[in-house]
């Protein structure tokens, strides 16, 4: 074993990890990294098929971004955002601002038809205009109810703020983050330290009980047969909380797809009707980007010109169905999988729910040591400016096609029952038999078996239960998408059997 790996094994505490398991072998130790591809201690090749964990957009070792924290290191690496400001945050919160404009914005305040006169105040269309930095997913989404909880008190007059998300959904692991996620294998151990909160039924197409179409070799959301049920099933909460206890103060969503739920795709104009119910109802929207922003859930829905592709995109899969969040929460491709860090964006009307003099206490407390910190920063504006780069746009479409190309390969494989994708992320579902949808047990580690198998033959991913997600860095070549996509098959095929 190498000393490195022994050191690990005596000493590190890894996370999300059967530690039992991981005792057992030697790991993989990541030496360096460059585009698409890692390599080990021991000169190894591997293709990073998920982006280490979903954050490096641009590939590893890229040269703007390392030019920018280079230049950055020279002048300094971090200063306190508590009392003080610098040059690369004030940069980037503006660039963030800016870049998550709703379209057609409405900066004015008025209150829906639908609800009691005096009730609320909320925006038709939100318009975000302030950025609040921490340092991960968990944390910008634990800003966010904060703000939404003392902004309801304050503000729209509710005394007891509650709070509803979807089933399935996974917001961080922080306390707060946690009390708004609905998956028990992460959660329940928990419970007693958390608070209550109400969770609406997920768009998930492949195993809907309101699905009535039999299984294809397709995409569960091509061929459904249903009537939105789960649509009246989202009303019929909101509905109910708002008859007993007024209306929810916020709904908690992951845009387009649900990242630890299983990779979780919603058909095309789910996002904007649940949201849409929520409004009416009086909730404000929180939008979890911290997976699905910077053009990871692609483009415009239904984009397929390169002429198009020239023309500005926005950094948030919610506008791709029209959606105006009064909160955005952002991080890992933040800084393109360079550091940590975060943002949790929002509007002019939360802000000044915040001003006052000094002893009306009004202050936000809440903060972190490393907020605003200069590299992330500077990390982050190279990251933006790439992603603006018409020719990275244009790059990122083509990926887009090749990739769902290859995955359709994956359907003449038995134990493949489901080929999900949304721009440059993708869940593959493992089952029994695709005829019937079977799934197999959690404790056949068909997806962590798969994974494994793969890994030694030089392709690095993770399953989550019996998906297994593929999300390339927007740098991979048509070869490394290709050769990925062989090397999941051959594993499906001699791991599982056909």
């Amino acid at each position: 074993m190498h000393p490195l790996a022994q050191l690990d094994h005596d000493y590190a505490w890894h996370p999300f990890t059967q530690m039992r398991d991981w005792l057992r072998t030697e790991p993989i130790l990541i030496e360096r990294g460059r585009g698409a591809l890692l390599h080990d201690v021991y000169g190894r090749r591997y293709i990073d098929a998920n982006s280490s964990i979903w954050t490096n957009l641009h590939g590893h070792n890229h040269p703007r971004i390392n030019q920018a924290i280079r230049r950055q290191l020279a002048r300094i690496a971090h200063s306190s955002a508590l009392g003080f400001a610098n040059e690369p945050a004030s940069l980037l919160a503006e660039q963030l601002v800016l870049a998550a404009q709703p379209p057609q914005a409405e900066s004015t305040v008025r209150r829906p038809a639908s609800l009691e006169p005096g009730s609320r105040l909320i925006a038709a269309r939100p318009k975000i205009a302030k950025a609040f930095f921490s340092d991960n997913g968990s944390t910008a989404l634990e800003v966010a109810l904060k703000l939404a909880f003392e902004f309801s008190r304050r503000t729209l007059c509710i005394r007891e703020p509650r709070f509803v998300s979807m089933a399935g959904g996974y917001h961080g692991d922080t306390l707060g983050a946690v009390s708004l996620g609905h998956i028990d294998l992460f959660h329940k151990a928990y419970s007693p330290l958390l608070f209550k909160t109400d969770s609406i039924m997920a768009p998930y197409c492949y195993r809907c009980p309101f699905n009535r179409a039999k299984p294809e070799r397709i995409d569960a959301r091509e061929n459904r047969k249903c009537n939105w049920e789960c649509l009246a099933q989202v009303e019929k909460v909101f509905r109910a909380q708002k008859r007993r206890r007024g209306p929810y103060s916020g709904f908690i969503f992951e845009p387009l797809m649900q990242g630890a739920a299983g990779m979780i795709p919603q058909p095309v104009g789910w996002l904007s009707k649940a949201c849409g119910i929520a409004r009416e109802q009086g909730a404000l929207l929180v939008a979890d980007e911290v997976m699905t922003a910077f053009g990871r859930t692609g483009t415009a829905r239904g984009l397929q010109t390169a002429a198009r592709a020239s023309e500005p995109q926005s950094i948030l899969a919610s506008h791709q169905e029209e959606v105006s969040p009064d909160f955005v929460c952002l991080a890992k491709g933040l800084t393109g999988g360079y550091v940590p860090m975060a943002a949790t964006l929002t509007t002019e009307p939360v802000f000044n729910a915040f001003l006052g003099r000094y002893e009306d206490f009004k202050t936000f407390f809440h903060g972190h040591s490393f907020t605003g910190n200069q590299i992330g920063a500077a990390a982050a504006l190279a990251s933006l400016k790439l992603l603006k780069d018409r020719s990275q746009v244009r790059a990122r479409l083509q990926l887009e096609r090749v990739f769902e190309q290859k995955l359709n390969t994956l359907w003449k494989r038995s134990r493949v029952g489901d080929v999900r994708r949304v721009g440059l992320v993708a869940g593959v579902e493992l089952v029994k038999d695709w005829r019937t949808r079977e799934p197999f047990a959690l404790t056949d580690r068909a997806g962590i078996r798969v994974c494994e198998r793969m890994a030694r033959r030089g392709v690095l991913t993770r399953s989550i239960g019996n998906v297994i997600v593929l999300m390339p860095p927007y740098c991979t070549t048509a070869e490394q998408l290709n050769r990925t996509i062989e090397v999941l098959s051959r594993s499906i095929r001699d791991e599982l059997g056909d």
